[in-house]
């Protein structure tokens, strides 16, 4: 197997069109890493590159220390898994697994041949030609993964005998049975229904912890991306926004874009002013001159419509005086609660816009209450949403509390985006 390593590498189309901005990147041996992102982030550019079907605009790209640039997609020692199976209509499931297999031994067989006849004319180096592969050989391989993948009673069907979910695991099997260095997966599951993409993506993430292959895998779904990869590296217009593992994605997002678009339902955001708590023209002076009257760690935020107090391990001291801090504040939906107003719960009071069942959960919109009267604020700006348990009792126009756990609160920088340190060592002014 082989690493996979990105030096400056961009792809500019006609029109100055940018797919991907000088894109540094390094997937390790054995790595399952998936490129994770929106439509048009340059995550199928990327794979194109690597595979050789689009020729960088810039910059180099090496597998197993070798730089590919030139060097054809057949001469990489690579396999690649696209979203729509191409499978060859008139061929038998095991002709269109053995194919690339035939290939390289009818390949073997012609070069053999030419060394036979004499030594080339051409003085320009020539890529190694793959080891031959015997027929018992190609039959081996293709039972085996065939067995691997649950197909090998279809092996003597033709593609459109088969369902979607059989076709895309023969594809899977041709790419398979190659043996190659790197596997490339672009969108392979999309095409499935719900049970068959789960129990597909169940099958690879065992297949590459069997083989250990490196493995480079396009998504859009965050579901795929955090189940397989090892690290995920998420794209957004052609630029690496983080690559880390899928626990710090979530947990530790870079920036206001990684924040939000990780995580069902996504992260609720607040533009607002953080104070600390107690400060104000009317705060108590504190044991030592200049020293500010807030406690320690606690904040109160305020925007969007909502009010309340947040802890920070390691809080920025603060005049009495001091001018509110400009603030981004997100919170995931499982970290906020809602009680019925009837239940006497603490909080701050909103309205239930809108109720979403989602079987073993349920997500609640809440509004800020008195929001539908307001003027200075657009419509639905304050709408938070929650994450309850399946039995949820709450129904539109109801009015709630609404708790926020604000030690489960991120910062980000309301110019840059960029995610603020967890303990606030130094508090933009």
């Amino acid at each position: 197997m082989a690493g996979v390593v990105l030096e400056g590498v961009s792809r500019v189309y006609a029109g100055r069109v940018v797919a991907v901005d000088q894109m540094n990147l390094e997937v390790r041996d054995g790595e399952f890493l998936v490129l994770l992102g929106p439509s048009g982030s340059g995550k199928t550019t990327t794979l194109r590159l690597i595979a050789g079907l689009e020729t960088p605009s810039a910059g180099q790209i090496r597998i197993a220390g070798r730089v590919v640039n030139q060097v054809r997609p057949r001469d990489r020692n690579i396999a690649m898994v696209f979203q729509n199976q191409a499978l060859y209509p008139h061929m038998t499931v095991y002709k269109n697994m053995a194919f690339g297999l035939e290939l390289r031994r009818a390949g073997w067989l012609r070069e053999t041949w030419s060394r036979i006849r004499g030594p080339r004319r051409s003085t320009s180096p020539q890529p190694a030609v793959p080891l031959a592969v015997d027929r018992g050989a190609i039959r081996a391989r293709v039972d085996a993964a065939a067995r691997d993948l649950g197909v090998e009673h279809l092996l003597s069907r033709l593609p459109g005998e088969l369902s979607g979910g059989e076709r895309q695991r023969v594809a899977l099997g041709r790419a398979l049975v190659r043996q190659p260095a790197v596997f490339l997966f672009d969108e392979p599951l999309s095409n499935l229904d719900a049970p068959l993409r789960a129990e597909t993506r169940r099958e690879l993430k065992l297949l590459h912890q069997r083989l250990g292959a490196t493995t480079i895998y396009v998504t859009h779904d965050q579901v795929e991306a955090l189940t397989l990869g090892d690290r995920v590296a998420v794209l957004n217009r052609g630029v690496i926004e983080q690559v880390a593992t899928p626990w710090e994605i979530y947990d530790r997002p870079a920036n206001r874009f990684v924040a939000g678009f990780v995580g069902s339902p996504p992260m609720n955001f607040f533009e607002g002013t953080l104070i600390p708590a107690g400060a104000g023209p009317h705060a108590a002076a504190g044991p030592q001159e200049g020293a500010a009257a807030a406690v320690p760690g606690r904040w109160r935020f305020s925007g969007a419509g909502w009010s309340f107090a947040v802890e920070i391990s390691q809080g920025t001291p603060a005049e009495p005086t001091a001018q509110p801090i400009s603030m981004v504040l997100g919170i995931r939906p499982e970290d906020v609660r809602i009680e019925s107003a009837a239940s006497g719960g603490e909080g701050q009071a909103g309205r239930v816009v809108l109720v979403e069942p989602m079987g073993d959960s349920a997500v609640v919109h809440v509004e800020p209450a008195g929001a539908g009267a307001a003027t200075d604020r657009p419509a639905g700006a304050g709408l938070v949403r929650c994450k309850m348990g399946s039995r949820c009792d709450v129904l539109p126009g109801q009015s709630v509390f609404v708790d926020f756990d604000g030690r489960r609160a991120y910062w980000f920088d309301p110019v840059s985006g960029r995610s603020l340190p967890e303990n606030q060592a130094s508090l933009p002014r």
